[in-house]
């Protein structure tokens, strides 16, 4: 059994399709980043960055004590790793898939995450900000359409590199992209939209009545944290 700790954000998403498309055994259990369960000290005691998901991993490959993980990425390359699914066996084919699943972590998900920020969340509007991250996404798009050119998938077969990068192209709209600007990242997109197994998570995660957005209080509470409050 692995116990979830999720919320239905991009980086939640992530490692929920591995666990619907792997078919293991899971159990979510709800971080709402709203109420502040995020800084619950049971919650910090796995997940020091105060951030989900976290997962708990009570039979791991070694037979040892529950293992946890925080950190999406991380989240995806243990459970790849562990299971060999999603994953491939040879060796240059396993490089491609962190490369963009690094490419995920360290590029797409920041900008697009800072995207969101100054378009949807900043209390005030920055122009300089908003042009600053809608056009870094468009270029990720772009780098990842030229990718996809002649792929069903990123690195052919489907993987943790597609199950990292879809959550965050699901929220094109709010990054003020148009996905007829990008062909061939467009059947990549509809064509993951289609799995059972991502219509099954994104079921669930609406389910969890997640706002289109969050109040003043709870904006102070996502984003004002300081070193004060964590060190």
């Amino acid at each position: 059994m692995i116990d979830l700790y999720f919320w239905p954000t991009p980086n939640g998403y992530k490692t929920a399709l591995y666990l619907e498309e792997a078919g293991l055994d899971y159990k979510v259990i709800p971080v709402d980043i709203g109420a502040g369960d995020q800084f619950k000290p049971e919650f910090l005691e796995f997940s020091p960055n105060n951030r989900m998901p976290a997962m708990i991993d009570h039979a791991p490959a070694d037979g040892g004590q529950p293992q946890t993980v925080f950190e999406s990425g991380a989240i995806l390359h243990y459970l790849a790793t562990k299971t060999g699914q999603f994953w491939p066996t040879q060796h240059r084919d396993q490089i491609q898939v962190m490369e963009w699943l690094m490419w995920q972590m360290g590029g797409l998900g920041p900008m697009a995450g800072q995207n969101h920020h100054f378009n949807v969340y900043a209390p005030e509007t920055i122009p300089y900000a908003q042009k600053r991250y809608i056009d870094e996404t468009s270029r990720l798009y772009g780098v990842l359409n030229k990718r996809l050119a002649g792929r069903d998938f990123i690195a052919d077969d489907y993987s943790i590199a597609d199950m990292a990068c879809y959550p965050w192209v699901n929220s094109y709209k709010r990054q003020s992209q148009d996905l007829n600007d990008f062909p061939h990242l467009k059947e990549w997109y509809l064509r993951i939209q289609q799995r059972p197994a991502t219509q099954a998570v994104y079921a669930m995660g609406d389910a969890m009545g997640r706002k289109p957005s969050f109040s003043d209080q709870e904006k102070a509470l996502l984003f004002g944290q300081t070193k004060d409050d964590v060190k």
